[in-house]
C-alpha cells in the first residue's frame, strides 16, 4: 500500500494557510445564526447592503491602484527626497498621503531611502502620512463617512507628517534620534523586499502585455482585500445597528471632549487592524453616536500603530526611534480629534 501519511498537512500547517478575514466573514454571521436566528438575515441584509452601497467606490478605489501599479508611477515618489530638507519634509508628508504603498512595501522603499543618505526627518514625514491615507482609502472613506471626512483625514494625515518630520529634524542630534537605524534591518511582513525605483512612468501601460498582466492582477488582489475587510467592519457595524448599541456608543465615545479623543485614541493603537476594516466600522459608530473628533482621533492613532505599518518601522530604526514614532503619532491623533471636534 501506498504510504500517504507524508502527503497529508498537519493541522497547524493548515491553520496558518486559512486567510482569517475570510474565515472571519463566514464565522461572524453563523454565530449570530446559531445564538439568535432571527436576526441572521437582519445583520447579513444590512452587510450586503452596505458592501453594495460601497460598490462603485471600491471599483474606482482598486481601478486606481492598479493603474499607479501598471505604469510605475510610484516610482515618482523618490523625487520627493531630493534637495533641501525642509522642502523634502514637506514633499513627503504630503507624497506620504498620496502613495499606493502597501504599509509593507514601505519597508522596501524606506531602505532604498535610507541607504541612499535620505534623512531621517523626511523619512518619518513620509512613514506618519503614507499608512493613513492613499487613493483607495480617499475613495472608500469617501464613499462610506462623506467627502468631507475624507478630505479632513488626508489633511490630518500630511498635518502629521509634518509635525514628525519636522520635530525629527529640529532634534536630529538628541540621543532620540542620533545613529537611528539598526545595523541588521529586520525586514519581514507581506510583501517582498523590491528595488522601489527603476524605470520610468509608462502611462498608456496596456500596449505593454506585463504592465497589462501587472494591472490585473493588482485589480483582483486588491479587491479581493478590500471586499474581505470591509465586509467584517460592515457586519460588525450590522450587529451594532440590530442590537442598537447606540447607548453605549454614546456613553464611552460620544462626549465632546479631550476625554473622549485621548480615550478613542488609546482605543485605536492597540485595537486597530486593517485601515478599510476601520472606516466601514467608523460609519456604524458615527451613527450610533461616536463623537466626530474621536472618530478621527481613533482613525488616525490606529492607522499609524496597526501592526503592517508599525513593523514597517520597527524593521528599520533602533527602539528609541520606534518610540518617538508611535508618541508623535498619539499626540498628532488627539490634536486632529480636538480640531475636527471644532470645524465638524
Amino acid at each position: 500500500m501506498t504510504d500517504l501519511t507524508g502527503k497529508l498537512p498537519s493541522l497547524p500547517d493548515t491553520w496558518r494557510r486559512i486567510d482569517k478575514a475570510w474565515l472571519a466573514v463566514l464565522v461572524i454571521p453563523l454565530v449570530v445564526l446559531l445564538l439568535d436566528p432571527p436576526k441572521f438575515w437582519p445583520v447579513l441584509s444590512i452587510a450586503s447592503g452596505a458592501i453594495g452601497h460601497t460598490g462603485i467606490f471600491i471599483v474606482v478605489a482598486i481601478t486606481l491602484v492598479a493603474y499607479v501599479k501598471a505604469t510605475g508611477a510610484e516610482n515618482l515618489l523618490a523625487k520627493a527626497f531630493e534637495g533641501n530638507q525642509v522642502r523634502m519634509v514637506m514633499m513627503a508628508a504630503l507624497l506620504g498621503g498620496l502613495s499606493p504603498f502597501c504599509s509593507c512595501e514601505v519597508i522596501s522603499f524606506i531602505a532604498a531611502l535610507l541607504a541612499v543618505g535620505a534623512p531621517l526627518s523626511a523619512v518619518m514625514a513620509f512613514w506618519l502620512s503614507s499608512p493613513l491615507m492613499d487613493p483607495a482609502m480617499f475613495t472608500i472613506t469617501w464613499g462610506e463617512i462623506g467627502l468631507d471626512f475624507a478630505l479632513g483625514k488626508t489633511v490630518a494625515a500630511v498635518g502629521l507628517g509634518l509635525l514628525g518630520g519636522y520635530i525629527t529634524m529640529f532634534f536630529a542630534r538628541s540621543p532620540i534620534f542620533a545613529d537611528p537605524l539598526r545595523e541588521k534591518p529586520q525586514f519581514g511582513g507581506c510583501c517582498s523586499v523590491k528595488a522601489p525605483f527603476k524605470g520610468t512612468p509608462e502611462w498608456k501601460f496596456w500596449s505593454d502585455t506585463d504592465r497589462r498582466a501587472i494591472f490585473r492582477d493588482t485589480w483582483l488582489e486588491n479587491a479581493l482585500f478590500l471586499v474581505k475587510w470591509l465586509m467584517i467592519a460592515y457586519l460588525f457595524e450590522a450587529i451594532m445597528v440590530v442590537y442598537d448599541t447606540t447607548e453605549y456608543v454614546a456613553a464611552f465615545l460620544g462626549g465632546e471632549g479631550l476625554g473622549t479623543i485621548i480615550i478613542a485614541a488609546l482605543i485605536g493603537m492597540p485595537a486597530y487592524l486593517n485601515g478599510y476594516a476601520a472606516v466601514g466600522l467608523l460609519g456604524g459608530l458615527l451613527d450610533q453616536g461616536m463623537a466626530p473628533g474621536a472618530a478621527m482621533s481613533f482613525v488616525l492613532a490606529g492607522g499609524v500603530s496597526c501592526i503592517p505599518a508599525a513593523i514597517a518601522v520597527w524593521a528599520l530604526v533602533k527602539p528609541r526611534v520606534f518610540a518617538a514614532y508611535l508618541s508623535i503619532a498619539f499626540v498628532g491623533s488627539i490634536a486632529a480629534g480636538l480640531v475636527w471636534n471644532m470645524i465638524a
